[in-house]
């Protein structure tokens, strides 16, 4: 696999292609959550009028990012890179400003035989649910090539169209609701432990990272020294911060305290928990179970709901 500049996928689009009105290259899933992983599995199921095809050539939307190609036992993978029309928060506190715009395969696939192609991205929390998105898809053959691009336009059904662009409706993921994430509290002797939370994690990522907001109500300081999650190995409390224009990011070794009458809050790029050594990857919408270990009020069962790659806190609160 290497990455390469080339022509964008409109350069190729001039001019008149033609191929079968049947069926066409598709994508197995036809929804995907909004601020969530996305596995794209792009069927080709023939090639051009009985020619073979030899590069499948897939546009990236815009809002779709992070995306990597699977590799293709047979096939090279050649991907162009370009910048988006936004910055995007991603996992982690990091923003994307440029991403894989286009995959081309090339390889060898007979008319007569289906095959599918992959790749992983992430569907941009700043997408409305609702909405679909179209990734432009050409088949090059060895005789001819057919563009599958056109895109249905307003009271027009794509059913209509004669070479329908690969599509996928998004939508808001379903199960429990921000809110009552949002209102969970937990209680650990004069501790008020709200609303713990997490991110999405990318496929193949073993790191993760807790918030949550913790007051103090007694008379006594306490410290947060430990804790773990049901997907984690390990469990550590760190502190990110700025110095000049670099991102600082270390282990607090005593843990975080937390003096009477202060509120904590766990957030990103301050302090944090780090999940390391995850099981598997973390999906939007689930809940994580743990637990918090402190000096003084011991340790207690949480929950983390998991919100979107680049979440941020539902809400202000006091600094530590």
């Amino acid at each position: 696999m290497h990455i390469m500049t080339a022509l964008p996928l409109a350069a190729i689009l001039i001019g008149t292609f033609t191929g079968p009105a049947g069926a066409h290259p598709s994508l197995e899933r036809r929804e995907a959550n909004v601020g969530a992983p996305y596995k794209a599995v792009m069927r080709v199921p023939h090639g051009c009028e009985g020619s073979a095809t030899t590069r499948v050539r897939v546009q990236i939307p815009e809002g779709v990012i992070g995306v990597k190609p699977q590799p293709k036992p047979g096939w090279t993978i050649e991907t162009t890179r370009g910048p988006y029309a936004q910055t995007y928060p991603y996992y982690h506190g990091a923003k994307l400003t440029e991403g894989v715009r286009e995959i081309t395969w090339s390889g060898r696939l007979p008319d007569d035989n289906y095959d599918e192609f992959v790749f992983v991205g992430f569907v941009a929390a700043t997408l409305n649910a609702g909405d679909t998105v179209h990734f432009p898809t050409v088949q090059e053959c060895e005789k001819g090539r057919a563009a599958w691009t056109e895109v249905a336009v307003a009271g027009q059904s794509a059913h209509d169209l004669k070479m329908p662009a690969p599509a996928i409706r998004l939508v808001q993921a379903q199960g429990h609701s921000q809110q009552v994430a949002e209102t969970r509290t937990y209680k650990a002797g004069d501790l008020v432990i709200e609303a713990p939370w997490t991110r999405a994690t990318p496929g193949g990522s073993k790191v993760g990272a807790g918030f949550m907001k913790i007051t103090n109500t007694g008379k006594q300081p306490d410290r947060l020294v430990g804790g773990s999650a049901e997907v984690a190995k390990d469990f550590e409390v760190h502190e990110m911060s700025m110095s000049g224009d670099v991102m600082k990011m270390r282990r607090l070794a005593k843990g975080l305290e937390i003096k009477p009458g202060e509120t904590v809050e766990l957030k990103p790029s301050s302090y944090h928990i780090m999940l390391m050594g995850l099981a598997r990857p973390l999906k939007v919408d689930e809940t994580i179970k743990g637990t918090l270990v402190f000096d003084r009020a011991g340790t207690v069962a949480i929950e983390y709901s998991v919100r979107p790659i680049g979440a941020q806190p539902a809400s202000g609160g006091h600094k530590h």
